[in-house]
This record gives C-alpha cells, sequence and structure tokens, in this order.
C-alpha cells in the first residue's frame, strides 16, 4: 500500500459540533518519546516537530492531547505550539481534562469541579490559544460526572471551550452530561482487541456523536504500544492488500461506522503516513468478519 501522495481526505469526514475534520486525526501521547508519560526513551524535539507539520501536510486536522502528555524533557502541548502555531483555521485541537500529574510525573489525584478551570487555562497557555475547540472529560471512575460535567459546560459559556466530550464513559455518564450541555465526542478505549463492552459504538451511532476510540493499534499494549504477536487473521488480510497490520487495525476501526473517527499517534514520520494511508483501505465484508473472529 503506497503511502507517498495519501491524504488523510480519503478516509472521510465527520462533524464535531460545527467543526468538520477528517476521520483519520493525530493522538499526540506518543510525540514525547518512545513510551508514553515518564516511561522509555524521551524523543528528539526536532523530529516530533517535524511529525507535526508533516501531519498537517498529510491533511491532518484533528490532534488529540493533554496537558498531562509530558515526558521528562518533552511536553506534547509545547510541541504542537512550537510546530504549528499560529494555527490554521482548520486545525481542530482537543485536550482532555481530570487526570493530574505533579511536577515530577506522578499522578496525582484527579481533578476536583473546581478545579478543571485551572487545567482547561493550562492548556490554553500550553498550546497559546484563547479558546480550545474540543474538551474530553476523562471520567476517573466516578458514577457521576453531572458535577465535573456541569463546570466545563461553564466553561464553554464563558468562551474558553467550543466543544465538550467525555472520555472512559458509559451510557449512564452521556445522559448525564447530555442533560447539562451538548456532547460532541465519546473517547473510549476500543479496537480488535479491546471490545466495547459497554455499547457506547452503538449509543453514539444513534444519537450522532463521534466514537473516537484510543489504543486502536496498540490493543492490549495500551501506553507502551503494540506489544503482541500479531493476529494470523489480520496478518492475512495485510498480505492481501500488501498493508501492514497497524493499516488493517485502523481501516476495521474505521469501518465500524461513518461516526467513528481514529486518533493513531507516533513519533515516527514513516509510521505517520502509514496511518494516514490506511484512510484509503477498504476492507471487504468477508476481511470484516474473518477479523471479527478475534473479538472476545
Amino acid at each position: 500500500m503506497t503511502s507517498h501522495t495519501v491524504s488523510a481526505a480519503a478516509s472521510g469526514t465527520w462533524v464535531l459540533g460545527d467543526l468538520t475534520v477528517n476521520r483519520i486525526g493525530f493522538g499526540a501521547m506518543r510525540l514525547t518519546g518512545s513510551a508514553a508519560f515518564h516511561e522509555g526513551v524521551p524523543g528528539e524535539r526536532s523530529r516530533s516537530i517535524a511529525v507535526l507539520r508533516r501531519a498537517v501536510e498529510l491533511g491532518i486536522d484533528h490532534i488529540d492531547t493533554a496537558a498531562f502528555y509530558f515526558s521528562r524533557l518533552r511536553s506534547a502541548n509545547e510541541l504542537i505550539n512550537s510546530a504549528l502555531a499560529p494555527y490554521s483555521d482548520d486545525l481542530v485541537i482537543s485536550t482532555k481534562v481530570g487526570p493530574a500529574r505533579d511536577a515530577c510525573g506522578g499522578w496525582a489525584e484527579p481533578a476536583r469541579p473546581d478545579q478543571l478551570r485551572g487545567q482547561v487555562e493550562e492548556n490554553l497557555r500550553q498550546l497559546g490559544r484563547d479558546h480550545l475547540d474540543v474538551v474530553n472529560l476523562r471520567i476517573m471512575g466516578q458514577d457521576s460526572v453531572s458535577e465535573h460535567f456541569g463546570a466545563l459546560s461553564e466553561l464553554r459559556d464563558a468562551g474558553l471551550v467550543r466543544h465538550l466530550g467525555i472520555s472512559n464513559a458509559r451510557p449512564e455518564h452521556l445522559a448525564q452530561a447530555e442533560a447539562i450541555a451538548p456532547v460532541v465526542c465519546v473517547q473510549n478505549r476500543y479496537g480488535l482487541d479491546a471490545p466495547d463492552r459497554t455499547g457506547m459504538l452503538g449509543v453514539c451511532a444513534a444519537r450522532g456523536i463521534a466514537f473516537v476510540p484510543f489504543f486502536s493499534i496498540a490493543g492490549e499494549g495500551s501506553e507502551s504500544g503494540a506489544v503482541r504477536a500479531e493476529h494470523d487473521e489480520v496478518l492475512t488480510v495485510a498480505r492481501a492488500h500488501g498493508a501492514s497490520p497497524a493499516q488493517v487495525r485502523l481501516a476495521w476501526t474505521l469501518a465500524q461506522g461513518s461516526h467513528v473517527l481514529a486518533i493513531p499517534g507516533t513519533g515516527n514520520p514513516d509510521h505517520l503516513a502509514d496511518n494516514v494511508a490506511a484512510g484509503t483501505l477498504r476492507l471487504t465484508p468477508e476481511e470484516l468478519q474473518l477479523l471479527d473472529r478475534n473479538r472476545t
């Protein structure tokens, strides 16, 4: 599968509120090093900046990031600011709030509702923006999100945030959030190795809400990356298309519905081009059925 002239536009589009984005986007978590957060080896700054600029050249107009994406030497938001500011009008940057890390990188207590404004303002400062396009509330085990989402809704009304989403959510969380303000997307773990046990894929489809899986390539590796031996079925489909297993996994993800967006992350320019090219890969019904055999 060639990736030299492909554009993210080949993946199709979806509308987040009033913001049209290509369905293949970019996740910024792996910009900071060989693994997420403080794990692995810090990434080379110039290479990460080059990846971001190349992503935009390849038609990526949706970048997912967070202030807590940082390693010992690198901050994803700072890299995005350095590489892409001043930002083009059609670039949509999504961020997440809720989790918290201290200055040494350790995980701290999740933010209370009254602390979310500080997290939003930190993202604004790091990105060099006066508003955030999309802010996702990362749900940290609570049964009710009403207070947290209400706090974000107030920031939306104040003009600091344009659209809101939720992450790591169940259907009841979505109902609670929608009772307060519109929800444009749900970010949950999902992929060939991560079934949708909450049913959020279908709920989002029925409500016209974007479903944005994370770890759709990494699978069981999560933050550490793809550490598994690849399934034979994935390899079979990859060979049939002259594609990589990662491209097959992304194509399978996008095939689950027109409302599904992909945000694969990488600090490698070659992997970036391959990920974008996955938006052109169309799997047959028979291939999708073959791949579905791996699901549990």
